[in-house]
């Protein structure tokens, strides 16, 4: 897995590569909670992450509640098909707003 991290129109923008498993959601929450600070912006750019596991959902919701702890946002972009029904049907879903493109994500956020 890797993880960028850069800064667009005053949202932090965190592309993920590679999968989210027991094995390196640790790492990934590790680089991202940080981020979470009070009034945050965050776009998480999932276009290149292929598996999820129950790990990585954890540590979603982690980001969720720290997020709205924080009043900041969270935004989740690019989702793959299979991690969107996974979400879906464990009702991780409806905690996260979710975007198409980075384009749409960063427009949402301004």
């Amino acid at each position: 897995m890797e993880i960028m991290i850069k800064t667009i129109d005053q949202v932090t923008v965190v592309d993920i590569t590679g999968d989210i498993d027991g094995k390196t959601a640790p790492e990934a929450q590790a680089h991202i909670l940080p981020l979470l600070e009070p009034g945050c912006k965050v776009m998480l750019d999932m276009s290149r992450v292929d598996y999820m596991s129950s790990a990585g959902l954890r540590m979603m919701l982690s980001m969720h509640r720290q997020t709205a702890g924080n009043q900041g946002q969270l935004i989740l972009v690019g989702l793959s098909e299979e991690i969107q029904d996974t979400m879906s049907a464990t009702g991780f879903l409806n905690f996260f707003t979710i975007q198409d493109t980075a384009e749409a994500g960063l427009a949402s956020l301004k």
